[in-house]
């Protein structure tokens, strides 16, 4: 089993990154792979609404976006990080997330895969971006992992955020969930439970 962490901020290893390795840290003790993959550090484009993912199931902007939807094939679970800016994910995480999750939903390819939010800020916005970012999640038949809390962490620093104990416990709690929950999965597969069935999509236009 493998977990995918993306971290959304600019800083390739700053208290973002911090919080995702504190959550891969945990997986990896309960057996679970993890990768950690950056797009916070480079330029990501908004979606165009060209349609084309809708045919190929692949943006058309060859970017780490692709690079992403290829990796998502043999992932079986999603942590998603990011650093509060103005009371939201980075607009590198949100560009990304638009464009992912709107290819990869044509294609099923994140239905019951469990996910989560991670939100790292000096201060305050982390709950708005934790709603912003679980709404791609719920929208996408994908299962939300909890935590003790909130999963954020706050600190202007790296060194900060090692010093949120309660944040970092929190990190732990939601790598122990996750591994929990993708075992569950597993172990409900091989006794002949079957994964919800998902009916295509019926879309209602309210102008009459």
């Amino acid at each position: 089993m493998k977990v995918l962490l993306v971290n959304g901020s600019p800083h390739a290893k700053g208290c973002t990154y911090t919080a995702l390795t504190e959550v891969a840290g945990a997986l990896e003790r309960h057996g679970i792979e993890t990768e950690l993959f950056p797009v916070g550090t480079k330029a990501i484009s908004g979606c165009l609404g060209c349609g084309t993912c809708n045919k190929t199931g692949r943006c058309v902007i060859d970017d780490p976006v692709n690079e992403f939807l290829d990796k998502s094939v043999d992932a079986d679970g999603y942590i998603f990080g990011s650093p509060v800016h103005f009371a939201s994910a980075s607009g590198m995480l949100t560009s990304f997330m638009d464009r992912v999750f709107y290819a990869g939903g044509r294609r099923r390819l994140f239905a019951n895969k469990p996910a989560a939010a991670v939100m790292s800020a000096r201060r305050a916005g982390t709950t708005a971006t934790f709603d912003q970012i679980n709404k791609y999640f719920a929208m996408s038949n994908m299962p939300i992992v909890p935590s003790q809390y909130w999963n954020m962490v706050h600190g202007s620093t790296p060194e900060d955020v090692a010093k949120d104990l309660e944040g970092m416990q929190t990190m732990r709690t939601l790598g122990n969930n996750m591994a929990w929950l993708l075992k569950s999965i597993e172990a409900g597969k091989a006794s002949g439970v079957a994964l919800p069935e998902i009916e295509e999509t019926v879309y209602t236009n309210f102008i009459r």
